[in-house]
């Protein structure tokens, strides 16, 4: 249901506002396979998992060419596709390619490692080349750890932080934000990305903000990022210009209230692709 309560929210209608053209591709499906025992006996929904893996990797290669595709969801699995999919677009146009992790969760697990099962805890693990993915399918190209950013860290497993600690991934968790604040740490990472001629994929969770502002999510964690935060992050990305792709997840509707989540993250979106305060509608909830 993410997807169309995006649509609901005016997704398209907040872009073409801002001059660009929307393509509405439509909701897509996984494709039918067979899986491999898992090795984690809790690991949840394999085969369904990989089947969406295959369809949402061709479905960015497909469209990465054409514009800036947004994936809409739904489960944050579904990133385990996408980056994959952009990993391939970026080697075949011969660029680096990075990932702006915006997450309360670091999503480094492996099927093994997970004490959950939920695939949603995986996607970066996936792309950046972690073993035991039995059963999904080959990447066209790795993400290098240091390569990958995650701002908005408050919940790590122990087995994500010991493989974290052990990575290159540049780590900023919310006592970070506390005390320097959320814009050095984006900053230096941007210039990274631009001083090395990449390209960029956002993958932005819902719980990435605090749940006071974006209840519709089944993982909040308090002490999450303001609205304000959200916002700069954005307006920061707009002005680099660096982003090729985007990745809106773990929206559930049936947690929202009036749709406040959904809108919010609409006006994110619009943030990062180009609209300033001073165009900003005011919203009420009341």
């Amino acid at each position: 249901m993410g997807p169309d309560a995006y649509r609901t929210a005016g997704m398209a209608e907040a872009i073409t506002a801002l001059g660009h053209t929307v393509t509405d591709m439509g909701n897509l499906a996984p494709r039918k396979v067979t899986a491999p025992e898992p090795q984690n006996p809790l690991t949840w929904q394999l085969a369904e998992n990989i089947g969406w893996t295959e369809t949402l990797m061709q479905a960015a290669i497909d469209a990465a060419p054409q514009g800036l595709p947004i994936f809409l969801g739904g489960d944050h699995a579904l990133s385990l596709g996408s980056v994959a999919g952009m990993a391939a677009h970026a080697a075949r146009i011969g660029k680096p390619l990075f990932v702006l992790w915006l997450d309360a969760h670091s999503d480094y697990h492996t099927p093994v490692t997970s004490d959950s099962g939920n695939l949603h805890g995986t996607p970066v693990g996936y792309v950046t080349g972690r073993p035991d993915f039995d059963g999904f399918p080959a990447l066209p190209a790795t993400v290098p750890t240091e390569n990958v950013c995650m701002i908005g860290l408050r919940s790590v497993d122990g087995p994500e932080r010991d493989a974290l600690e052990k990575s290159t991934v540049t780590r900023v968790d919310m006592r970070m934000i506390d005390e320097q604040g959320i814009r050095a740490p984006l900053e230096a990472f941007l210039d990274r990305v631009e001083a090395a001629g990449g390209i960029l994929h956002v993958s932005l969770d819902v719980d990435f903000l605090d749940p006071s502002i974006a209840p519709a999510v089944g993982t909040t964690v308090p002490g999450g990022a303001t609205a304000r935060e959200a916002h700069l992050v954005m307006e920061m990305l707009n002005d680099y210009g660096l982003v090729c792709s985007l990745d809106l997840v773990e929206l559930n509707p049936f947690l929202d209230d009036r749709g406040r989540t959904a809108s919010l993250m609409v006006d994110l979106t619009a943030s990062l692709l180009g609209r300033r305060i001073f165009d900003r509608p005011t919203r009420s909830f009341a």
